[in-house]
């Protein structure tokens, strides 16, 4: 197996990737980003890509979010869930946080961190990096541009940087959520606690047209966990929806929901079906079960075997 993910070494998406059986002993690609992550996965120079698409202080991963909505169709196959925190690494010299002016680290890490470093280093200013790995181990150049690194405590380490502060998010017991991704083909079986991922556009902006889209998944019964506009990129007020729902496509109020939902959105992307990285069994009502469904879908077939 080859695995793409957001690189360099040394990245939480790494570490999420370790998580996966055999990942450790198979090719592991850093991806300079999401989307060249996901491209080597549709041009088949890597088996699957691991990838941010949640965190539970910013929400979702926007490029994530798009890069997986359009072009080629791929599915998810697993999710993975990892425990943030991070650690403020300085280039050789810097030995106070008055001495520092500027600090990188990636966007959603900074969203994480900002309130820390404005009341401790008020003076710094911020510079995007393309992951908080890259910004550590730009550090090791011999004109570094920056002073500081908020990064992975465990790059700092095996690079050997000069660790100032520790801890320094501003949410203690933070967490971001991966995706492992692939080119579409078998869904894996239901594991009794799943989640399936959709992303519905909407067709027509008018009123209620998403109380329609919703109200397929409430008449059966079937739970958001999540739901997110992003804008199609095709002019002002087109969005698409991108969503999470607790449940298998294998589940009858699931399939009959999605079925409801194609006749509003027959442009819809199913991204799959996959076992939930942690959560409960969902609560579902009786008239709700797959059972309830089968016995419906008789009754109606019974009456159209008389036509």
């Amino acid at each position: 197996m080859k695995y793409a993910y957001l690189g360099p070494a040394g990245t939480f998406t790494e570490s999420a990737l370790l998580q996966v059986p055999g990942a450790l002993d198979s090719q592991r690609l850093p991806a300079a980003n999401v989307n060249v992550a996901l491209a080597m996965v549709r041009d088949g120079s890597a088996d699957a890509a691991m990838v941010p698409i949640e965190n539970s202080v910013e929400g979702g991963v926007s490029a994530t979010l798009d890069a997986i909505a359009q072009g080629e169709a791929l599915q998810i196959i697993a999710e993975v869930l990892v425990p943030i925190s991070f650690v403020l690494a300085v280039r050789p010299g810097i030995t106070q946080l008055d001495q520092i002016r500027l600090i990188s680290t990636h966007g959603h890490a900074w969203a994480q961190c900002r309130l820390w470093a404005e009341a401790n280093i008020p003076g710094a200013a911020f510079t995007p990096a393309s992951s908080t790995a890259a910004a550590a181990l730009a550090l090791a150049d011999d004109e570094p541009q920056h002073d500081a690194a908020i990064c992975n405590p465990l790059v700092a380490q095996e690079r050997g940087l000069n660790v100032l502060v520790r801890g320094v998010e501003d949410n203690i017991g933070a967490v971001t959520r991966f995706i492992l991704v692939t080119r579409p083909g078998k869904i894996p079986a239901p594991a009794g606690v799943d989640k399936s991922t959709l992303i519905l556009p909407l067709t027509e902006d008018r009123p209620g047209a998403l109380m329609e889209i919703l109200e397929q998944f409430t008449a059966r019964g079937v739970n958001l966990s999540r739901i997110e506009s992003r804008p199609t990129g095709k002019g002002m007020g087109q969005y698409f929806f991108s969503v999470d729902i607790q449940g298998h496509v294998a589940d009858e109020r699931v399939a009959a929901a999605f079925s409801g939902l194609h006749r509003l959105c027959p442009e819809m992307r199913f991204l799959g079906s996959y076992p939930a990285a942690e959560g409960t069994q969902p609560f579902v009502d009786t008239h709700n079960s797959d059972e309830a469904f089968s016995q419906a879908r008789a009754w109606v077939q019974s009456l159209r075997d008389r036509l």
